[in-house]
């Protein structure tokens, strides 16, 4: 029986990786840009799309095609025509529900403004909130979602959770709503989980922004598709959004002198929510672990629907 033979954007030490792990694997590096040979074919790839840049002449040469990272709204279409599509979703889900609990802390305890840098008009005292009691939405309940609600969940939160599939909660304290109708008006702290599909493009837009709470918090961490961003300069000059904590926007990374850096209720970061010691590591091991249920004929995880793109 001939060795699986794996195409592998991912040079160098990540050939060394996938040797070690699994040394019957017959690992073929193929370019990231440029022609490919013709005759290099195979049954899987490890493709790298942020830096890859020909993907239309490889994805019909395998079987399966993994794509190194959680986000697949940036795939060219012709890799929603390959037999199986996976990513490593999920491999994010505790840095990003930790940047999300700072951008709440940071929201209620008025961090950084707090901080003195010269004797203040009055010394121990300051109009800090708090998260205690507060209602955090979450738009989105896969792992990221699961993630922050847990965390919440720890800091005496009430969490809803808006998810178009009719599934139960992971956790009985998670009250999932099936409208966004009846999640916004419910929230302090709006929390943007949902994966970017044409389904879900400005899913918060203007009519979604009428419905909010005075005062809203919202945070993004997942794209900035999914937000009408002319609809939430609106509301964040009048207030009706009080902050809006944003590792994604639309593009990316936004052009010099646009609105958005400025902004007094804006607090911008370049998509850095997912970073942590062990955020490369957690991603290559869910590609290995596939792997290795590739090679026992075992159903794949972080299989990509090509219709719902998710």
């Amino acid at each position: 029986m001939e060795p699986v033979r794996l195409l592998n954007q991912l040079h160098g030490r990540g050939t060394e990786r996938i040797k070690a792990a699994y040394p019957d694997v017959d690992v073929v590096e193929v370019a990231l840009e440029g022609e490919v040979d013709p005759s290099v074919a195979g049954d899987a790839l490890l493709a790298v799309p942020v830096l890859g840049r020909n993907l239309d002449q490889l994805v019909g040469r395998v079987e399966w095609v993994h794509t190194f990272g959680t986000g697949v709204d940036g795939l060219p279409d012709v890799a929603f025509t390959a037999k199986v599509l996976t990513c490593s979703r999920g491999a994010g889900a505790v840095p990003i529900s930790e940047f999300v609990l700072a951008a709440m802390l940071a929201f209620e305890k008025r961090m950084p403004e707090v901080w003195v840098h010269e004797p203040p008009e009055h010394w121990n005292f300051f109009d800090l909130g708090g998260l205690s009691g507060r209602t955090v939405g979450l738009v989105g309940l896969g792992g990221i979602g699961e993630a922050v609600a847990h965390r919440a969940l720890a800091f005496g939160m009430e969490v809803v959770a808006y998810r178009r599939r009719a599934l139960p909660g992971p956790h009985p304290s998670i009250r999932v709503v099936s409208s966004l109708e009846e999640l916004l008006p419910a929230c302090d702290h709006l929390v943007v989980a949902a994966p970017h599909t044409p389904r879900t493009h400005h899913l918060l837009d203007a009519d979604a922004f009428s419905r909010v709470r005075h005062g809203l918090h919202l945070v993004n961490i997942a794209r900035g598709g999914l937000v009408d961003q002319g609809a939430l300069e609106a509301v964040l000059d009048d207030g009706r959004v009080a902050m809006a904590t944003l590792d994604t926007v639309d593009p990316e990374p936004l052009p010099a002198g646009h609105w958005m850096y400025p902004h007094p209720r804006v607090r911008l970061s370049p998509h850095v929510s997912w970073s942590s010691p062990e955020g490369y590591h957690r991603i290559f091991e869910l590609f290995l672990e596939n792997l290795g249920r590739y090679l026992d004929g075992q159903q794949l995880e972080g299989v990509v629907d090509p219709v719902e793109r998710y």
